[in-house]
């Protein structure tokens, strides 16, 4: 058996060598994908504990990379949910706690992987408050920052973070705009560096050395020093939790956790202009709109090449905000949405990546739109009001498919009832492969015997004959 195992391991490798053999921007986007789908199931670094713990990872990623491939039917329906706030109340934690101690956070992650057995690593939802707090985050409150110790999450905080006027600074140097004008808005640390001169590219010129005078007045001096601190601060949380990620990799649970990116629209409606301000600009200034959206696109499409490492999931994270049935009309969509997000998705396929759409809301009248991605390309994760029958149909030849069980039946209902919806869902979404069960965040008040029963009747009701 151990002979065996090591004739396959060589194999792999020998596949992955060849692969790399060509320069990567030689690649077509299929050769892409292939390579980094093959660093994924190699985990190059890891030293698994067990010859069981190596098989079982390379069948959790096998199934997973089949399921978004659509070339064949994986050997069972991947159990990813999000098991959220409900797994930090499990183990006796709040919202402050993973937020503020990582090693609380690390253990929710640990205990949780390892206890409940799904197909990936459970990871607390943490945000790393100390940095927040060193840089005085205002887009957001949290627990022990605006909203009180025992709150559940974090919330944000709705405003106009670039007036109409601005919009010809930031598509002159969407750059400069960003260090000199929004994160001193945003960052209440960084307010000095509004004062700081606008510094173009000039060359190597005189002017360079006096151009630099800014940075010695002592405000600019304070603000770069609260930067620092932030970066040790995120440097400390990671030289924790990267090796306990990798202890658990070692077990046989892969991360699904990839790279991220944004929606143009969202970045702009979301953390810019608002959402009153985004919606007045599609109908009072939509050139401009659409001209910032461009101008987003290639940084976007960057953002998620470097942000998904190979030999991590060549997953790619949106969170869709603003996309959902509704939400603006049609045409509108098409136009404003969907477009500029389609030109962000296309740039990532062509890097070997594949978004993963988390589209909040209902997207029911969306998905004869959204079907417009190359075949087996993209993953859709919907939420319970998009309708997962209707989904199967209108994507499930050419898009994965994520989702979609229900907080309220978590709440409300009995494991009975919990696993009789999961097996009707699985029927429905799971069909002929090209499905990852899944849920959104569960919340803290989740009954834990639907809890269980969910991921129990998910595994044994999932093979696919």
């Amino acid at each position: 058996m151990a002979q065996e195992t090591k004739t396959k391991e060589e194999i792999r490798e020998a596949a992955v060598a060849k692969t790399a053999e060509k320069p990567w921007e030689t690649l077509t986007p299929d050769e892409k994908l292939k390579r980094r789908f093959d660093a994924w199931l190699a985990a190059p670094g890891i030293q698994f504990a067990t010859p069981q713990a190596k098989a079982d990872y390379e069948e959790r990623v096998t199934n997973v990379i089949d399921a978004l491939q659509l070339k064949k039917t994986p050997a069972r329906v991947p159990v990813l949910p999000t098991l959220g706030g409900f797994i930090e109340t499990y183990y006796g934690y709040t919202s402050y706690d993973v937020m503020h101690d990582v090693d609380k956070a690390i253990d929710v992650m640990t205990r949780g992987t390892l206890e409940f057995q799904i197909d990936t690593t459970v990871g607390a939802e943490g945000q790393p408050a100390q940095v927040w707090e060193i840089l005085d985050f205002k887009t957001y409150i949290w627990p022990g920052h605006g909203l009180p110790v025992d709150a559940d999450g974090v919330q944000f905080v709705e405003g106009e973070y670039m007036p109409v006027e601005e919009y010809d600074t930031f598509l002159d140097d969407p750059t400069d705009y960003y260090w000199r004008i929004y994160l001193p808005r945003i960052l209440g640390a960084l307010a000095p560096l509004s004062t700081l001169p606008y510094m173009p590219y000039a060359g190597q010129t005189a002017s360079v050395p006096t151009s630099l005078s800014a940075f010695g007045r002592p405000e600019i001096e304070t603000a770069l020093k609260k930067l620092i601190e932030a970066g040790k601060e995120t440097i400390k949380r990671q030289q924790k939790s990267a090796p306990a990620t990798r202890k658990l990799t070692a077990l046989g649970f892969p991360s699904m956790g990839g790279g991220n990116s944004k929606a143009p629209f969202d970045l702009l409606g979301d953390g810019f202009r608002g959402t009153k301000g985004i919606i007045k600009d599609i109908f009072q200034r939509s050139e401009k709109l659409m001209a910032a959206m461009d101008r987003l696109v290639p940084i976007l499409i960057r953002m998620g090449v470097n942000s998904a490492r190979i030999g991590s999931c060549p997953l790619v994270g949106f969170a869709l905000h603003k996309g959902a049935d509704g939400y603006m009309s049609d045409e509108h969509f098409k136009t404003f949405y969907w477009g500029p997000l389609r030109k962000v998705c296309l740039g990532l396929i062509k890097e070997g990546l594949i978004p993963r759409l988390g589209a909040q809301g209902g997207y029911n009248s969306r998905l004869g739109v959204i079907r417009d991605l190359p075949k087996g390309k993209a993953l859709w994760a919907f939420g319970y009001a998009t309708d997962m029958a209707k989904a199967k149909e209108a994507i499930g030849d050419v898009a994965c498919m994520m989702g979609n069980v229900p907080a309220t039946r978590l709440h409300t209902g009995t494991p009975e009832e919990t696993a009789e919806f999961c097996r009707h869902l699985i029927d429905v979404a799971g069909r002929g492969g090209g499905y990852l069960f899944s849920t959104a965040s569960i919340d803290r008040h989740a009954k834990v015997e639907n809890v269980k029963a969910m991921i129990k009747t998910a595994k044994e009701y999932g093979v696919y004959s």
